[in-house]
């Protein structure tokens, strides 16, 4: 082990990064800008030439800083798993979606797992920070690794570290989020912290690996079950008559025992309507029901349904149906100010309405072209960002994802009827209180 923290001190070590997207080209930077040499491996062949070429897919990461670390040298990309052999610390960033039945799949990692495992060397620190249940790192992870003959904690080390990407936010990025690690034995976690102390500002150590998987899922578990609860009072308030938003604010005005959360047309991301899923799936191996995750899914994933209902409303009370209707939805990305589609709710929006026989456009500015419902590929179900001067010509027009460039006074000045999920009008709807309907 002390070959591994020389190497890491005197910043020799080489490192590679299984998963290049959202998480893992954000943490190759900062491990260059570190001094190390990174290698980006990935089996998408587009993202690795992406690199090589310097051009960013990520907003975060611009096309500059890219450059500048690839130009040095001190990263690159490659679809070739022999760099997992060469590397004294491989970090695991690959995506751990839900299947069908919201069910943890785990495949990519261990997709990962059978590429290092037939390569792993002696003094190997492996490092996964894709979220999935706690316990998965000792009880599945580990073992395939030991499965070579090598001993975990003596012949390599293995540490759990949860990803806190916040895509869009300007304050918080990979570097100066503290970084929680949790080592299999108290060899891994000390490898770990010198190899993250190297990197990150701030390193928060963990009794565990399991340890550290509950960390990030009950951080996403807080925001789903807050989210959860203060959607289903947007319900409440709207059949009691009352503006939800009107009372949020109010409340939020108490100095102590209160955090605002605001109601929204569902979750969306890679994180928030996922990470608590895991952790349920992972109690009713234990025969417990986690009831409050259970239904905070339930309300959140029916917020689209909820949206398609103020619309069906609000068309009626003018005496005109869904079907037929002319529909705007404005954003589609998962949050404001990005380029992310990852569990939009729009999708499940703009999909509902379709259904209703409403015909749908929609404006971002972000999102040039997207596909709806089942067609992956192809023309079939792709839609286009229409233009932002039409929206008179629209029935309504529903705000999905409030983004900052978007000129909400010209949409509740030029708009027939505004439906309005993230409080986007604030400022201007007294200017036409008859038309913008907020969640």
């Amino acid at each position: 082990m002390s070959a591994l923290l020389d190497r890491i001190k005197s910043h020799d070590a080489k490192v590679a990064v299984v998963g290049i997207g959202y998480v893992g080209l954000p943490l190759c930077t900062e491990i260059a800008r570190a001094g190390f040499h990174v290698t980006g491996y990935d089996k998408d062949e587009r993202k690795v030439a992406g690199v090589k070429a310097k051009k960013s897919y990520i907003k975060d990461i611009s096309d500059a800083v890219l450059s500048e670390h690839v130009t040095s040298g001190r990263l690159t990309a490659s679809t070739d798993p022999t760099v997992l052999g060469e590397a004294d610390v491989v970090v695991i960033c690959v995506p751990t979606p839900l299947n069908k039945t919201k069910d943890p799949d785990n495949s990519f990692i261990m997709a990962a797992a059978e590429d290092i495992a037939p390569r792993l060397k002696a003094g190997q620190l492996i490092i996964l920070e894709s979220t999935t249940f706690p316990g998965f790192t000792r009880e599945v992870l580990v073992p395939r690794l030991e499965q070579g003959g090598k001993k975990v904690g003596e012949d390599f080390f293995v540490c759990f570290s949860p990803e806190r990407v916040d895509p869009g936010n300007a304050k918080y990025h990979t570097k100066n989020t503290p970084k929680v690690l949790g080592g299999f034995t108290p060899r891994c976690l000390e490898a770990g912290r010198a190899m993250y102390g190297e990197v990150m500002d701030r390193i928060v150590p963990v009794s565990s690996t399991d340890a550290a998987e509950m960390v990030k899922l009950l951080e996403n578990t807080f925001r789903a079950v807050n989210i959860g609860l203060v959607n289903e009072i947007a319900i409440m308030a709207n059949k009691l008559g009352l503006d939800t938003f009107e009372i949020i604010e109010a409340a939020a005005t108490k100095p102590f025992g209160f955090m605002p959360f605001f109601p929204g047309p569902g979750l969306g991301g890679h994180c928030i309507p996922v990470d608590p899923l895991y952790l349920s799936w992972k109690m009713k191996t234990m025969k417990y029901n986690a009831r409050f995750i259970e239904l905070a899914d339930q309300i959140n994933s029916g917020m689209p349904g909820v949206v398609v209902e103020r619309v069906r409303d609000a068309l009626n009370d003018r005496k005109q149906a869904v079907k037929g209707a002319r529909v705007l939805v404005l954003g589609v990305s998962y949050k404001r100010d990005i380029d992310d589609m990852r569990e939009s709710p729009a999708l499940d929006v703009i999909e509902l309405l379709q259904q209703r026989g409403a015909h749908v456009d929609y404006h971002d500015p972000y999102v040039p072209s997207m596909h709806i419902g089942h067609h992956a590929h192809g023309e079939q179900g792709k839609l286009h960002s229409v233009a932002f001067d039409s929206m008179g010509s629209y029935d309504v027009v529903v705000i999905v994802t409030d983004h900052t460039s978007i000129d909400y006074a010209r949409v509740v000045r030029e708009a027939k009827l505004v439906i309005d999920t993230r409080n986007a009008t604030k400022e201007v709807r007294k200017s036409a209180p008859d038309k913008v309907i907020r969640l």
